[in-house]
């Protein structure tokens, strides 16, 4: 299971201190655990846009969230490392793996990515929920993105290889989340082939006044770049920081200067109905001409 990198609440959730205070007194395994039972968990879509043209969206990622007994959402952030090595944290990835696919099916113009965790890869009630996802529909592998930390690729990369592997027969596709977060081994960056590189929101942040991030920044994305995978800034928060990836030469862009994560489904939020989904495949050249 994975967090996602979007680290401010998204709408109807309330601010990190009050969901700290909230959880303080707590057992949050046994929480999210009542929560996974209950079938109290959701996923909030965020928008990821072509930074060309950021009225195209490329896809949404799929943000798991726990809802408490008193319906409060509750953010990744503020549970996941609870759970990460647990049964729990496998649970969390096959629920937000299923209703991923519920919303791909529904939604034949949707492109979705969710989180997952490495640990999760050889667990057998996730490998069923996909294969039950995927039956008579194989044309929802195309539309599928899985995004995979950067920690957690680097823990195992020969199981994380060989599963990327498995399911690109299926046409999913696949993200490194968190790109320059950690301590990451570039060489494996050979041997697992990602399609796409989100880059971490540290990075972002101030970009337009900050040299050392420019450079980072730059330098990042040029990694992407040679291993012809679709990059990615995240953490978007204002224009100007906008303007200067996109003057840099990103593929995308994701943040909440584009869009909170939302819980209502892409088609349904009002904010945007307007913004067209990206009809070519997420390719870099084709995202480089838009």
């Amino acid at each position: 299971m994975a967090t996602g990198a979007q680290n401010r609440p998204g709408i109807g959730e309330d601010t990190a201190l009050g969901v700290a205070l909230a959880l303080r007194d707590q057992d949050v395994p046994a929480m999210v655990a009542d929560a996974v039972a209950a079938r109290r968990l959701r996923l909030a879509y965020q928008p990821v846009v072509v930074a060309g043209d950021p009225s195209r969206t490329g896809f949404y990622e799929g943000l798991v969230r726990v809802l408490d007994p008193t319906g409060r959402v509750i953010p990744a952030r503020d549970f996941v490392a609870a759970v990460e090595e647990r049964d729990t944290g496998r649970e969390i990835d096959c629920v937000a793996l299923a209703i991923g696919l519920e919303s791909l099916a529904r939604d034949p113009n949707l492109r979705l990515s969710v989180n997952l965790s490495a640990r999760s890869m050889g667990y057998p009630r996730w490998m069923r929920v996909l294969r039950r996802g995927l039956a008579g529909r194989e044309h929802l592998g195309q539309r599928l993105i899985f995004e995979i930390a950067e920690a957690s690729a680097m823990q195992m990369p020969e199981v994380v290889a060989a599963f990327m592997a498995e399911m690109r027969r299926h046409g999913i596709s696949f993200a490194l989340d968190g790109f320059g977060g950690g301590l990451c081994a570039l060489r494996f960056l050979r041997e697992l082939t990602f399609d796409i590189v989100k880059i971490d929101a540290q990075f972002t942040r101030g970009i337009e006044r900050n040299a050392d991030n420019q450079v980072l920044m730059a330098a990042l994305m040029a990694v992407g770049r040679q291993f012809d995978m679709v990059t990615i800034a995240q953490g978007v928060e204002t224009e100007a920081e906008a303007a200067w990836l996109r003057a840099l030469g990103l593929d995308c862009l994701q943040g909440y200067h584009f869009g909170a994560p939302s819980l209502s489904p892409p088609g349904l939020q009002p904010d945007q109905r307007d913004r067209r989904p990206s009809k070519s495949p997420l390719s870099p050249s084709r995202l480089r001409r838009a």
